[in-house]
């Protein structure tokens, strides 16, 4: 069997990169992120409308929906491409909520309309949306640990029984394997980072990369990265509830892990506001505690097993 991407496939993946890339840069990472004590907490961080509208005009948000609907007309396994190069530039917004109610809610395909859901407990940019899925009567403000993720709790969390349930739930398992493709994003994302730091900070002499210890942290972000790479692209093909349950445990624990790996590399720097390394890991725990919990997952799987 022939497991590499198709064409297509490449061409999709470059196409997303090239416009987010251009699109949320560094720089406009930064921007969106805003001063340190603002990004503490102090200010709510503001939706960038116009890119919305940009990845709408791009088919981002419509590459499920048939083309006789007006949509891209795609699966699963183009539209996890997609959202890893979402979370490789740790684009902002409810990305996921907002892609899976392309078909249903007028103006979201197009990127007009922003829709947000609850999401195992938790309410991403709940403010900023101009639709919320799902009961989100008597959710509460939570201070997000991520500067660009702001959160509501909802006060109870709508549990997962067991992977037939979760089959015919509404986005259960496509909002787990959407989240998991954006967590492999980053894993990937730090794990160059670390590289590419590590290839060009000197210490006694030479490049730090040159250290024993620096090349296993790196060549363990290798393997973790590639892990969870290979169990997300084969629950995207299969669309099995375990085997996306099992891509999201594996894609959570390389996000955070790499993050904190990537953090380690570059020593006092990556502790720094200035850095871009925490603002990764920050954005990897708040997405592991998206959708269903590494605990539920792991019972889950157990009891197939």
């Amino acid at each position: 069997m022939d497991f590499q991407l198709t064409e297509d496939q490449r061409a999709l993946q470059s196409g997303v990169r090239d416009l987010l890339e251009g699109r949320f840069g560094g720089e406009a990472l930064r921007a969106a992120v805003g001063p340190g004590d603002a990004a503490a907490g102090s200010e709510a961080p503001a939706l960038d409308r116009d890119l919305w509208r940009e990845l709408g005009d791009a088919g981002f948000f419509s590459l499920l929906v048939p083309e006789a609907e007006g949509g891209v007309g795609l699966g699963l396994p183009e539209a996890v491409l997609a959202f890893e190069e979402a979370g490789r530039v740790l684009l902002p917004g409810p990305l996921v909520a907002t892609f899976l109610a392309a078909r249903d809610v007028a103006g979201a395909a197009q990127g007009v309309t922003v829709v947000t859901a609850p999401c195992g407990g938790l309410v991403p940019w709940l403010d900023a949306a101009d639709v919320a899925q799902g009961d989100v009567s008597g959710a509460v403000p939570l201070r997000s640990v991520d500067p660009l993720t702001p959160l509501h709790r909802v006060p109870v969390s709508v549990p997962v029984s067991s992977p037939s349930s979760r089959e015919g739930s509404e986005g259960g398992a496509e909002t787990d394997l959407l989240l998991a493709a954006e967590q492999l994003g980053s894993a990937a994302r730090t794990c160059e980072t670390a590289v590419q730091y590590a290839r060009e900070r000197i210490q006694f002499g030479q490049p730090i990369g040159a250290f024993q210890a620096v090349k296993h942290l790196c060549a363990q972000m290798l393997v973790r990265a590639e892990v969870a790479r290979g169990a997300v692209y084969a629950a995207a093909v299969t669309g099995d509830v375990l085997e996306i349950a099992g891509a999201k445990l594996l894609a959570d624990e390389a996000a955070v892990k790499n993050a904190r790996d990537c953090l380690q590399v570059h020593g006092g720097m990556g502790f720094t506001w200035e850095a871009d390394v925490h603002l990764h890991l920050k954005r990897a725990w708040v997405r592991a505690g998206l959708g269903q919990s590494a605990a539920r997952a792991e019972e889950e799987l157990a009891a197939a097993l």
